[in-house]
């Protein structure tokens, strides 16, 4: 059973004379500490619930040699582990956030992108552009809970970090961009949105290629501005480039699943939040291609043959059958498409992966 939440009440007098202790969250003065590190302090028992669920339980006790660091054991680690391990400690930080804002926790992100913007201060410093991950997480997860006011402060604080940077990477230039673009679709500035895609898809493209997944958010975050501006053939030319990106990049990692039939067809690629993000995006397509009154067989056999697959490889064979099916009858209602036998292979796979036990294998692996 996962441990809980436990903490125990300050004692002031146990605390080196002038050393106030703040809350993780707020910064407020703090009442609580964590009785598992003793080095992580809250105000209260909300804000301790908040960060534990957070953030808190992965890295308990990775804080203790961090922040209970006396005179004497400072003076005997290196500078440079200190700093590796606070460097380790921000990776832990981004892919927790990352994780829960793929999922749509946006408030339990909170604590884990706060803490990465903090300890990403201390290696850093301020106003650099390093922090710009921090900035952007804590955006995307203000941004969910409609917080626009602090999302518009963190994406000025990352832009001026870039601007003071011209040597900044590409893959920081598309992500601020991006980040830019959903802002602008919530106020509803449209037009500032699709310029901001624009760039986002530019610097994707500059990094990653035409062809990549990452470059096809992009198309499918404009596509979302076009149908709210009622440009439907526009709408209908993105979405196709965002599936053929998609069905071909699945393909291929469906071809290396099938040289070993006996093993667990769980693609290590693909984590359980990235695959939602992508089952959402395609599952949005997918019914805008069965409502759309120029109703295509071809490309509601190519998107849902992309769900299919995207299952299968996240070891969800009940998923993977029905849009399997979904897509073999919309590619039968079309004479001699290519994607019929492709489609009827994967059903076969999934039909023989039934009959095999796998521990840990079924549906509940998605």
């Amino acid at each position: 059973m996962e441990a809980e939440s436990q903490g125990s009440a300050i004692i002031p007098f146990a605390l080196p004379k002038g050393a106030e202790k703040f809350c993780e969250l707020c910064q407020r003065e703090a009442r609580l500490q964590c009785s598992k590190c003793r080095v992580t302090f809250y105000c209260a028992a909300e804000h301790q619930q908040a960060d534990w669920v957070g953030i808190h339980k992965r890295i308990c006790q990775l804080l203790v040699p961090i922040r209970a660091l006396t005179l004497r054991s400072l003076q005997q680690t290196s500078h440079t582990e200190a700093q590796i391990k606070k460097a380790e400690l921000i990776e832990i930080c981004r892919l927790v956030a990352q994780s829960k804002l793929s999922e749509g926790k946006h408030q339990e992100a909170l604590p884990a992108a706060q803490l990465c913007l903090r300890c990403s201060i201390d290696v850093h410093g301020p106003n650099t552009v390093q922090l710009v991950p921090a900035y952007l997480l804590l955006a995307e997860a203000n941004m969910g809970l409609g917080n626009l006011d602090l999302v518009a402060d963190f994406l000025s604080q990352a832009e001026w970090a870039v601007l003071k940077s011209p040597k900044c990477g590409l893959t920081i230039h598309h992500q601020l961009h991006r980040s830019l673009g959903r802002l602008h679709v919530a106020t509803g500035d449209l037009e500032t949105a699709l310029h901001n895609f624009a760039n986002d898809i530019y610097f994707a493209t500059e990094e990653y290629g035409l062809d990549s997944t990452v470059t096809s958010r992009g198309y499918f975050l404009m596509a979302d501005v076009f149908t709210k501006q009622g440009k439907m053939p526009t709408v209908r030319s993105l979405y196709s480039e965002v599936a053929r990106i998609w069905h071909r990049h699945l393909t291929r990692h469906l071809e290396t699943r099938k040289e070993s039939i006996q093993n667990p067809p769980v693609d290590s690629f693909y984590d359980k939040a990235e695959r939602v993000e992508v089952d959402e995006m395609l599952r949005t397509m997918l019914e805008f291609e069965q409502k759309d009154t120029r109703k295509d067989p071809a490309r509601i056999a190519v998107v849902a043959h992309c769900l299919a697959m995207l299952s299968f490889l996240g070891g969800d064979f009940l998923k993977a059958q029905g849009f399997g099916s979904t897509a073999l009858q919309a590619s039968q209602l079309i004479p001699d498409h290519d994607l019929t036998e492709p489609i009827q292979a994967l059903l076969q796979l999934v039909k023989i992966l039934h009959t095999v036990p796998h521990p840990g294998s079924a549906e509940s692996q998605y």
